[in-house]
């Protein structure tokens, strides 16, 4: 049994037609009769779990958004992008491309995760300073995101890695040694720290550093 219907009402987005969608059945938080936002075809949003679309926030292109996500208030999800997990997107917050928001994250207020960015477990990403996308690096030549989470400091996902940025230093230096891809990991650490948590952190952290990478 399908949960929602595409409404008759739609606006129009770079020239798709997004259609107002409209539950069927109760479930999750949403009653039976409940408008919703916009997509642009059924694949956009599942119809088999608690996943929704709020307010006037739009799910387009080749996105998808599953399990018990939601996207709300003006929020849009487009591209590539997937959106699960227990994963909100709302306020003005953009995902696009091939980007994943998954697990416990929170993307809000004028942020856009782009690219091959992947915000995961308990991300918290309000703007476009608390997270750092950083690739083609390391032996595999692939994409790294660092990112804030709710505890005010940073996770790091990388490959099949998601762990605090200490962590990953741990996981670098084990894996890495003190090689190429060791010093590539840390200098994007590095950055990464800079951006997201601020200069004055950056300069405590190279002061408290015991030895070089």
């Amino acid at each position: 049994m399908k949960k929602y219907e595409l409404t008759a009402e739609f606006i129009e987005k770079w020239g798709k037609k997004l259609f107002r969608i409209k539950a069927l059945i109760s479930f999750g938080n949403v009653e039976a009769g409940e408008l919703g936002g916009y997509v642009e075809k059924e694949d956009n949003l599942a119809q088999d779990d608690n996943a929704w679309v709020h307010g006037n926030a739009r799910v387009f292109g080749n996105a998808r958004v599953c399990d018990d996500a939601e996207v709300c208030d003006d929020a849009e999800v487009f591209g590539n992008a997937r959106v699960f997990g227990n994963a909100r997107v709302f306020g003005n917050a953009r995902v696009c491309d091939d980007a994943e928001v998954c697990g416990n994250a929170r993307v809000f207020g004028n942020a856009r995760v782009c690219d091959d960015a992947r915000v995961c477990g308990n991300a918290r990403v309000y703007g476009d300073a608390d997270y750092l996308l950083i690739g083609r690096i390391g032996s595999r030549f692939s994409f790294t995101t660092f990112f804030k989470n709710k505890d005010k400091g940073i996770t790091v996902s990388c490959g099949c890695f998601l762990g605090t940025i200490a962590e990953f230093r741990a996981k670098v230096s084990d894996t890495h040694g003190n090689n190429k891809h060791a010093k590539i990991y840390n200098l994007a650490a590095d950055m990464a720290e800079l951006q997201i948590l601020g200069e004055e952190h950056f300069e405590n952290l190279n002061t408290n550093k015991s030895e070089p990478f």
